[in-house]
């Protein structure tokens, strides 16, 4: 939304002179926000629409149900189709048909008329229209399939090799790490229509994967790997080149693992992709995971935790000292839940520091500090230093070995509270993991407050989940009886609003201990954790993680097949 829009609005009096001034602030810091602003505080997109179609009589149409063809898409390039903020939709006769949800900006279809030759004519749409259009047919599978019929056809000459390879060479030596323009080169497109392709259909991650005879693209969504696109062998070097390129990192370096990080702005979002590369067998591969601000939740009351889960969770973090452990395998959430935690415990009053590898977000108010074992900067290192800094509570980013393990229980017994991941597959086994690290037992119950295993399970797709029954003896057979009393469960099918899977979106699972005196006591018996866990849902209801998503089920959020398969049977 433009300066120009606003300043509309509030000539005609659709703003008052607080709401404009409001604006105004907000256009400085972040122009994108100030379309929120006008949604919520002054009108909604369809009266925003009704008024601009009153006010420059032009017509309106719901682009959203608009089907537009790739021949139409395919003459106005997508950086101009962005910088005009306008979608081409119909050509006839000469006269190219655009949509734009902003008429005062209509001087920018001057450059679409010069760069296609054409007439060109306007109708309004709202602004989520045009981005969700926007999004549809300037990204991903769009961009990839153009990008790579160019390649083939510029490289059926080796004039047309040579004119890439000489491209990306050129980016290197100036370090240009912008995406460039769509149709600047074929690899550009390539790597730019991956990386919107996996942002549009909400992915975690990018496998980008070179095989002897293929080179293939994959994304996760929901937990699960998708094969997306598969490129063109020759074009593999460049691909990769263009990756590295990015995530500033040494494209003359193939014999070892590197780290990088993208960030890129594609219409009113910013995302962050941290990337990783490795050698292997037929070159190297690339995994980006995405680091979306837009996704991120840091409330620790949307994230899943059941009452009494969250009462004993924050009674944990709200301690002086201590330690309060969050585990679980790679991608389960356990950066989420501890960044909300941090968020909750974020006041003037206190010192909050962390030390991670990497930094996956940056948080206001906190002070975070990226390990860099180049330079000597490990997880206990950097620990050491921090506790030196007059800390209230200390965010370690895992407990990797018996050095850090020793010194984030140090921290713990001297008046700090440390929060911090293990990859553990319950609560119980946490305890006797430190043990084994080498931590006294001691030390570790005198230490060791709140412990939480927690998982990702895929929900069901809300327009085509189907409901159904279990038989009695599954039933009988997860000991579900007296939860699943009357209750509807509930079965994937399939459509398009979820790829087909019949799962959209995940939802946290969570198993919460409080390390309760008696079992200590049996940790410094030396007991096993077998014992201890089933003393903790004996003596104090501990809730396992196969019943936390069992009643995920039975709520009809996911179903029994994901939850059984997610979550083991103690």
């Amino acid at each position: 939304m433009s300066r120009k829009l606003v300043e509309l609005l509030y000539k005609e009096r659709l703003l008052t002179q607080t709401q404009y001034t409001e604006a105004e602030a907000i256009f400085k810091a972040n122009g994108d926000a100030v379309r929120q602003f006008i949604d919520k505080k002054v009108l909604s997109e369809s009266k925003l629409l009704l008024f601009l179609n009153q006010k420059f009589s032009m017509q309106s149409i719901n682009l959203a149900k608009f089907e537009v063809k790739p021949e139409v898409i395919a003459i106005v390039p997508g950086d101009l189709a962005r910088k005009a903020q306008a979608i081409p939709i119909q050509m006839n006769r000469g006269i190219l048909v655009v949509a734009l949800p902003d008429p005062t900006q209509i001087a920018f279809l001057d450059d679409i008329r010069f760069a296609t030759k054409m007439n060109v004519e306007a109708v309004l749409t709202t602004f989520s229209a045009y981005d969700q259009s926007f999004m549809k047919y300037y990204s991903g599978t769009q961009n990839l399939g153009r990008a790579l019929e160019q390649y083939k056809k510029e490289t059926a000459s080796p004039k047309g090799k040579e004119e890439v390879q000489i491209q990306m060479i050129d980016q290197h030596q100036v370090h240009e790490v912008n995406s460039a323009s769509g149709d600047d080169a074929p690899v550009i497109s390539v790597v730019n229509g991956v990386l919107t392709e996996a942002i549009r259909r909400g992915a975690s991650d990018i496998h980008v994967e070179p095989y002897e005879k293929d080179f293939r693209v994959r994304i996760r969504v929901d937990g699960t790997l998708i094969d997306v696109t598969h490129i063109p062998m020759e074009m593999k070097r460049a691909v990769v080149a263009r990756f590295k390129i990015m995530g500033r990192m040494d494209i003359a370096e193939s014999r070892v693992p590197q780290d990088g990080r993208i960030k890129i702005k594609l219409g009113s979002r910013e995302v962050d992709f941290r990337v990783n590369t490795l050698p292997t067998l037929f070159g190297e591969k690339v995994v980006l995971r995405i680091l979306s601000k837009g996704n991120l939740q840091l409330d620790l009351r949307t994230l899943g935790f059941e009452d009494r889960q969250l009462e004993i969770f924050r009674k944990g973090i709200a301690q002086p000292n201590g330690m309060v452990l969050v585990t679980g395998p790679t991608g389960s959430g356990k950066t989420t839940t501890l960044y909300s935690a941090l968020m909750e415990l974020n006041l003037v009053s206190d010192n909050l520091s962390t030390v991670e590898d990497p930094v996956e977000y940056n948080l206001e108010g906190i002070n975070q500090v990226q390990v860099n074992k180049d330079v000597g900067l490990s997880f206990a290192a950097v620990l050491r230093a921090l506790l030196r800094q007059d800390p209230d509570t200390v965010l370690v980013g895992e407990i990797r070995d018996f050095e850090t393990g020793e010194v984030a229980v140090q921290a713990a017994l001297t008046g700090h509270l440390v929060l911090s991941t293990l990859h553990t597959n319950d609560t119980v086994s946490t305890i006797t993991r430190l043990v084994n690290m080498g931590v006294e037992p001691f030390l570790v119950t005198a230490s060791v407050n709140t412990i939480v295993a927690q998982r990702l399970l895929r929900t069901l797709c809300p327009q085509c989940k189907t409901p159904g029954k279990i038989p009695e003896e599954k039933i009988d057979s997860l000991g579900i009886r007296k939860l699943a009393s009357n209750a509807t469960f509930f079965f994937p099918k399939g459509c398009n609003n979820c790829n087909n899977t019949g799962y959209k979106g995940r939802i946290a699972i969570y198993e919460v201990l409080e390390y309760f005196s008696d079992l200590k006591e049996m940790t410094l018996a030396g007991k096993t954790a077998i014992e201890i866990k089933r003393a903790a849902i004996e003596n104090h209801d501990l809730q396992t993680l196969r019943v936390s998503a069992l009643k995920k089920a039975i709520e009809g959020k996911t179903s029994v097949e994901e939850a059984i398969s997610m979550t083991s049977e103690q």
